[in-house]
């Protein structure tokens, strides 16, 4: 397992940071994305899940590695596996993000864990991320970030565990993605990912059936179905991306409030009843 990985721990405890603008034209355009009938305005709190549209840098062209997103090597690892996911995440709201604020986030690399599974060889990183917004700790994140080995030509995909049933569930909405949607995502997440956008990429050389739903936006869209339910703002999601969804294959969201009201599990489920994305909210 160590071919090719050595060194690759030296990466625990880089640091990063970077600064932003919390700016009413890309919530403007994240709102008309997500198809939403207005935007917050300026110094309206800015929804969960939103702030992924910013510190994202767009680096020269030729930066960009094969599967187009910058290369390896700087601040992440360079993991010599192909195959990039976003994982899944826990994140602490202590102060809402104000429309229009200067942003600041300090970045820190706390996990690097290489592994062996059925589907070959794995890299497991944990990048803990805190934002400022107007100088004031707005929130607090883990990204977990996992590299997977290209499929085996032929090889079938993985088969998904069953999600709790949608049908009973009280907090539930019916998502219809589409290839627009996703390039739409991608654009305001400046995501070169082709995984997204790149329909002979994806199939040919990554393996996958169609386009592939961006699991932070799953994420987003779970986050806001929690706080319609809740009624008021998150202060903690974690959520877990568990199978892939895809393009034009539409999908459900769901949610059960615990007996308290205060916390709730949530969940995505794959057309065919598949777990996707599991995850926990507390108001």
């Amino acid at each position: 397992m160590s071919e090719g990985f050595d060194g690759l721990r030296d990466w625990i405890g880089r640091r990063d940071s970077a600064s932003d603008l919390c700016d009413t034209r890309r919530v403007a355009d994240m709102a008309a994305t997500l198809d939403l009938d207005a935007a917050p305005g300026h110094g309206a709190p800015l929804p969960p899940g939103w702030h992924w549209m910013f510190f994202n840098p767009m680096v020269r062209a030729r930066e960009l590695g094969p599967d187009g997103h910058p290369r390896r090597g700087g601040f992440l690892p360079p993991v010599p596996l192909p195959r990039r996911m976003w994982a899944g995440g826990r994140l602490v709201f202590h102060a809402p993000v104000p429309v229009g604020t200067e942003l600041r986030r300090e970045s820190e690399i706390t996990g690097l864990e290489p592994k062996s599974g059925r589907s070959g060889r794995m890299v497991f990183v944990v990048v803990r991320h805190r934002i400022l917004a107007g100088g004031v700790l707005a929130i607090e994140e883990e990204h977990d970030i996992v590299y997977r080995e290209a499929p085996a030509p032929g090889s079938a995909p993985p088969v998904a565990v069953p999600a709790p049933p949608c049908a009973t569930a009280p907090w539930r909405r019916r998502i219809e993605p589409d290839a627009v949607l996703l390039f739409r995502y991608s654009a305001l997440t400046a995501n070169g990912h082709r995984i997204h956008y790149d329909h002979p990429y994806v199939t040919g050389v990554e393996g996958y059936p169609g386009l592939v739903f961006h699991g932070p936006l799953t994420a987003t869209l779970l986050m806001a179905l929690a706080e319609t339910g809740f009624g008021r703002p998150l202060t903690r999601f974690e959520f877990r991306n568990k199978a892939p969804l895809f393009a034009d294959a539409p999908f459900e969201i769901a949610g059960m409030p615990d007996a308290g009201g205060d916390a709730a599990t949530l969940w995505a489920a794959t057309p065919a009843g598949g777990l996707a994305t599991e995850a926990r909210a507390v108001a």
